[in-house]
Parts: structure tokens; sequence; C-alpha cells
């Protein structure tokens, strides 16, 4: 049994969702460990991460849309404004998403569907740089 740890560096310039399938799908195939279970984490409170379609633009653009209604910039809504309109917004955004993923590998692959990719999703309108950390464990 190996195991591996690796951070991601995923540039955003603004709200969005960010796909990084294809640098997830290089590590792991350059890891060696073709069967085990890969494990994703942001490490941020106003992004987060998601399992998508990745055929389709419109399905992203609902999304942000949606999220933009059930979590509105609206300074007058929330006691936590020090950091801005779009701060507390993508909190909540986050605690409605999820920060850690769990893929299975196989053969040498992240396992997902035809149509999926991973995406990090942004909620704040700035741009950054977010870190998600991934940590790899199975057979070669």
């Amino acid at each position: 049994m190996r195991q591996l740890h690796h951070e991601f560096r995923i540039p955003s310039r603004g709200p969005g969702l960010h796909e990084f399938t294809h640098l997830v799908e290089a590590w792991v195939r350059e890891s060696g460990i073709r069967d085990g279970l890969l494990t994703l984490f942001c490490r941020h409170t106003s992004a987060s991460l998601l399992i998508q379609e990745n055929a389709d633009p419109d399905v992203r653009t609902d999304l942000l849309r949606y999220f933009s209604k059930l979590a509105p910039e609206d300074p007058r809504a929330y006691v936590h404004t020090i950091e801005g309109p779009d701060d507390m917004p993508a909190h909540l955004r986050t605690a409605l998403t999820q920060v850690q993923l769990s893929i299975p590998v196989r053969n040498g692959a992240p396992v997902l569907g035809t149509w999926q990719g991973i995406y990090l999703f942004e909620h704040r309108r700035g741009s950054h740089t977010r870190l998600v950390a991934a940590h790899l464990i199975g057979e070669p």
C-alpha cells in the first residue's frame, strides 16, 4: 500500500466553476497507483469542490444563477460584512456544497462518469489562487 500527497493550485478570476480534472488525472497517472482512493480537500471557506457535468457549459451558468439567488449579495441580510458584500454569501454557498471529495481510482485513473468533471467552485468576486490538498492511497 502506498500513499502520496500533493497540492493543486487553482487560479480563479471571480465566481465560477473552474475545471481541473486534467490536472488530477495527470497526477494520478504519474503516481503509479493503479487502484485506490483519491481524496481532494479545498483549504478555503469561501470556495468548494464539485463533481459536475463538463459537457454543456449551460450547467455551470445555471448553477451560478441558482446559488446567487439562494445566497444573494445583500449586506443588509448578514451580520458578517467586514470582508465585503460577497464574503458571507460565499461562506453560505460553501456550506451548502462541499469542501472534500472522495473518488475511487481504478486502472490508474479517477473513476468518473462520462460527463463528469472535477471543479473548484469559486464563490468570491476577486482573483484568488485556491489550494486543494490531495491524498492518494492504493496499490501499484
